[in-house]
């Protein structure tokens, strides 16, 4: 089979106009960044957002190398658009860090992919270098507040607030700045977090509007006062400028799959240090325009789905009629009890005791009324008596089950998954979303 790369660079993108009216969305409300990219300028109209079906898609643990979430939720995607429905796919932009680290890029794989990769995975629409700079003129202003009240009980006896860089560079997480003298500052301890671990990353991507954006950038705690009291960005009373920085980084991403289904690409928190989800923005505005939107929460169920359910849908009031739970062979193997560098040869034992994994899952979803749909990624060792075993268990714990073989096939490889989730929103849609801390 073609590398990721092939696949992407050999694909026929149409311009991002004809995406955005294949949807519905008027070429006026676009912001263009070249051919095939765009920002979408619209108003969420809450009556159409809720005539549209989510579907949130989230893993069993991982093994090292992934379940491929963002594979099925593009492939998924692709699948609803082949089996004759009104499709569009939600994600999370990519962190440069990762994407040149051992993880690699964020865009998908195989036939299920979303493009311009390369676009996607580096710079993009520089929403990313927006919010570095939001947060780092914000640790300077701090710098700057505390060098014009040093030696007076204004000062902060305790600073919170640290820069961002959206690489991986190690000798950054914990630095002495200010040295030098006077001129250069204050000398304190601090450090660099990359770029998603900022929580300016995690406020635009809840954020409900510019207005809420700024309401909850003034409620950012930045330290605390020799008095112990909290000081926050309102005190400083530049939330504006700020805000002013993120005027265009608020606004979602457009682009397009490999089969040319639209793609809202936009924002990326860490679903280990914030909630990990694509931003409010995007979800709404995806499901204006489509009757399915398919979109993904970090890490497994007991992580980024969790936060997914408990802080997003919470504050955006979004409920998901259907989850899928990507599962692969792979991945039961490692829970089972298999060393790493044999989970891909057939082991129908190690794959039985990792189902407890999987039952963990199904349960975690389950206690927030969600409707479950297993999705396995086929993988070409996988042997048929390892699908069978897996799909007859399925049916026993009265799971729906499907094969995904999006990877290898795109859209035409994920129909049989597709089907599987349109029947369950039709006929045992997830119930009203139950939250773990009312």
């Amino acid at each position: 089979m073609k590398s990721d790369i092939e696949i992407s660079r050999e694909t026929k993108l149409e311009r991002i106009q004809k995406i955005a009216s294949n949807i519905g969305i008027d070429e006026d409300q676009l912001e263009l960044y070249g051919k095939y990219k765009a920002k979408v300028d619209a108003t969420i109209d809450e009556s159409r957002v809720a005539k549209s079906n989510l579907i949130l898609v989230t893993a069993i643990t991982p093994n090292k190398a992934g379940v491929g979430k963002t594979t099925t939720s593009v492939a998924l995607a692709l699948g609803l658009n082949k089996i004759g429905k009104k499709a569009i796919v939600a994600l999370r932009e990519p962190s440069l860090g990762p994407c040149f680290g051992m993880k690699g890029g964020a865009a998908g794989g195989g036939y299920s992919q979303v493009l311009p990769m390369e676009d996607i995975n580096l710079h993009f629409t520089g929403d990313f270098h927006a919010i570095t700079c939001a947060n780092n003129t914000l640790a300077a202003l701090i710098d700057n507040y505390q060098y014009f009240n040093k030696g007076s009980q204004k000062a902060l006896k305790q600073i919170l607030w640290k820069r961002v860089l959206d690489v991986n560079d190690r000798s950054l997480r914990y630095i002495l700045s200010g040295l030098n003298g006077s001129t250069n500052g204050i000398p304190a301890e601090t450090g660099f977090d990359i770029t998603p671990a900022s929580e300016i990353m995690a406020i635009l991507c809840l954020s409900k509007s510019v207005e809420d954006l700024r309401e909850r950038i003034n409620n950012i705690l930045i330290g605390y006062t020799y008095d112990k009291e909290p000081f926050y960005v309102r005190d400083l009373k530049m939330a504006g400028a700020i805000v002013t920085l993120l005027k265009d980084a608020i606004k979602p991403n457009l682009v397009q799959t490999t089969e040319n289904t639209p793609a809202f690409i936009h924002g990326g928190p860490f679903a280990n240090i914030a909630h990990g989800c694509n931003s409010i923005m995007a979800t709404k505005t995806a499901m204006m325009y489509g009757d399915y939107v398919v979109t993904e929460a970090g890490f497994g169920s007991d992580l980024g789905a969790e936060k997914f359910l408990n802080i997003k849908c919470r504050i955006a009031g979004l409920s998901p009629k259907a989850t899928v739970l990507v599962a692969t062979s792979q991945a039961l193997k490692l829970h089972g009890g298999v060393d790493e560098k044999k989970i891909k040869e057939p082991n129908l034992d190690g794959l039985k005791n990792g189902l407890k994994n999987l039952q963990r899952h199904i349960e975690i979803l389950q206690s927030f009324g969600q409707s479950v749909v297993i999705g396995f990624n086929r993988f070409g060792f996988d042997t048929q008596e390892e699908l069978d075993y897996i799909a007859n268990w399925c049916k026993e714990q009265g799971a729906d089950f499907a094969l995904n073989d999006g990877f290898a096939k795109g859209g035409d490889g994920a129909k049989a998954l597709a089907e599987k989730v349109i029947e369950v929103i039709e006929n045992k849609p997830s119930k009203p979303l139950t939250h773990t801390y009312e």
